[in-house]
Order: structure tokens, then sequence, then C-alpha cells
């Protein structure tokens, strides 16, 4: 039987997915990033999952670099997920909005202090003025934050997709693969069986 519901059924995946060896698959949550350019052009990058629930799939960023300008202007998303040691792949596509502020200032505040260093330091996707530009910048920031709380700079936060389809894939011999799609009905879920 299928699972109605695609949220509960991510979840029981990642948990497989988080047991598999650090080894094999160091991070879990890794998931390709697909948004689309002002003319069309898609791109993709891989980001890392950092939450997920009934509304969607969070992952943070710069805003005023380019995916996060790319998302500003088009709200659209598609994210995949692939874990080769148990052959499974997840595909999600929706709309995608900021998180509250108050979801980001909490998430920020449980970043590693460099890493909360590195939001200010980096000009997320800008060409570096010199090699040692990034260096410096952050030892202007861990300069200026000495002794205190790093806040969270106002253009870094986080985007919430809120799926409108969910393909689970399963891998099977003979490319006789497996594939479940889930597509957004109202407050339900329409679930088809598809072709591989």
């Amino acid at each position: 039987m299928i699972p109605p519901d695609p949220i509960e059924r991510f979840r029981s995946v990642y948990a497989l997915a988080e047991k598999i060896d650090r080894t094999m698959v160091p991070e879990p949550n890794a998931m390709a990033l697909g948004t689309i350019e002002d003319g069309g052009q898609p791109t993709v990058r891989i980001v890392l999952l950092k939450s997920f629930d009934e509304r969607g799939f969070v992952f943070y960023t710069n805003y005023e670099g380019r995916k996060g300008r790319h998302l500003l202007t088009n709200p659209k998303a598609a994210l995949c997920f692939y874990w080769a040691p148990i052959d499974i792949q997840v595909r999600i596509e929706g709309m995608v909005t900021k998180v509250a502020e108050e979801e980001a200032d909490a998430y920020f505040s449980t970043r590693h202090r460099a890493s909360q260093l590195g939001a200010w330091a980096s000009r997320q996707s800008e060409p570096l003025e010199t090699p040692s530009a990034l260096d410096e910048r952050m030892a202007k920031y861990e300069k200026e934050f000495a002794g205190r709380e790093v806040p969270r700079p106002d253009y870094w936060s986080g985007f919430r997709v809120a799926p409108e389809r969910i393909e689970f894939w399963k891998g099977r011999p003979n490319r006789l693969h497996e594939r479940h799609l889930y597509t957004r009905a109202g407050k339900g879920w329409k679930i088809e069986t598809l072709y591989p």
C-alpha cells in the first residue's frame, strides 16, 4: 500500500538516509535546489535541508546572493534528494516563501560562531576583489563582534518550499523503477504510480 501522506513518507525515508554510514553519505540533508533566472534559465546547486514539516522544506541563504535573488524574483523552486546506498530519490516542486524572522533568528543562533561571522563576511556570488578579500572581511567582523553575540544579518535568512508535487523514486532491477507522485489536491494529495 502506498503511504497516503508524503510528508510522513519523507520523514521515514529521511530517517533511513540519516542512518547510512557517513563515509558513504556525509550529508544526508544535502539536496539539489533548482531556481529560475529572470530570463528563464534554470540553474541548480546543492544546499542543506535544515528543517521540514507539513508547511514545507527549509534552507538558509544570503538573500542578496544569486539563488536568493532568483527566489525573491520568481518564488518557485525544485528540490531533489538522492541517497545512492538505498537507491531512493525524492523530488519536490513548489512555491517559495521567506521563513519568519523569529524562525531565522532561532536557527542562526544554533550555527557555529565562525559560520555566523561568515554570513557577515561573504558577499555571496559577488567576485572577490583580491585573493585575500574574504579573509580580510572575516577578520573585520571577528573584531567588530568580539566579546558579544553575532546577530543575524538582515539579508541572511531562510526560504520554505511548500510542496505542490512530491515524487518518490525507488531504483529497481532492469530500470523498472518504482515512482509514486503526490500532487496537491485541496487539503489532501492525489497519488499516482508512474511508469519508470
